[in-house]
């Protein structure tokens, strides 16, 4: 195993409250209702096409909110605060000799405050993008785009995500697959990382 690719929610950063929470002070008790349309109507942002924060705009006066988008996107979207265990461990790898790579679903604003403002250029080898591979984990050309894009075969890559059926479809296209969310702790993924003979460095 020569390179290690991990996605960043719930792997590398956390959003605290969550989301519910976060767009709670402008939402209300439909909150929960605004999220799980914004989540349902995104995904062709996640690939690439198209503005989220025009169709952020649209969503939020949908739900007669009149704030302008940036305060409530920043305030929500930009509210992410990185795992100091887990940045070590991609430290950590990389120490060791591995690639280290990034492979998360994000638009391109999300991605573009991730790789400036919170380091994500300078702390991985390659970064894959949905919005720049066009396409979105689980679909298997995610997969095979980022494998290219890394310059590595499938086999070479293990790749970590909190969600199984990410993981899973990473296997169908022949990356080996490791399910862990940094709520299980970083001795878990240690542990699991060994299993495929990939050692951790001090």
């Amino acid at each position: 195993m020569r390179h290690v690719l991990l996605d960043a929610d719930g792997v590398l950063q956390d959003l605290p409250g969550g989301w519910f929470d976060g767009l709670r002070p402008w939402l209300g008790d439909r909150a929960e209702e605004f999220v799980r349309e914004s989540w349902r109507t995104e995904l062709p942002y996640l690939r690439g096409e198209g503005d989220f924060l025009d169709h952020l705009t649209a969503h939020l006066r949908a739900y007669d909110v009149d704030v302008p988008v940036e305060e409530v996107y920043a305030a929500v979207w930009h509210s992410i605060e990185l795992v100091p265990s887990s940045i070590e461990l991609v430290h950590r790898l990389r120490r060791a000799g591995y690639g280290v790579h990034l492979g998360t679903n994000q638009e391109r604003h999300r991605a573009a405050y991730m790789r400036t403002r919170l380091g994500y250029d300078d702390l991985f080898d390659v970064s894959c993008y949905s919005w720049e591979l066009g396409a979105l984990k689980p679909e298997p050309a995610y997969f095979e785009r980022a494998v290219e894009r890394i310059g590595a075969e499938p086999g070479e890559v293990l790749f970590v995500d909190d969600r199984l059926d990410n993981v899973e479809s990473a296997r169908s296209v022949g990356l080996v697959g490791v399910h862990w969310t940094f709520l299980e702790g970083l001795g878990e993924i240690e542990s699991r990382l060994a299993e495929h003979g990939v050692r951790v460095g001090s």
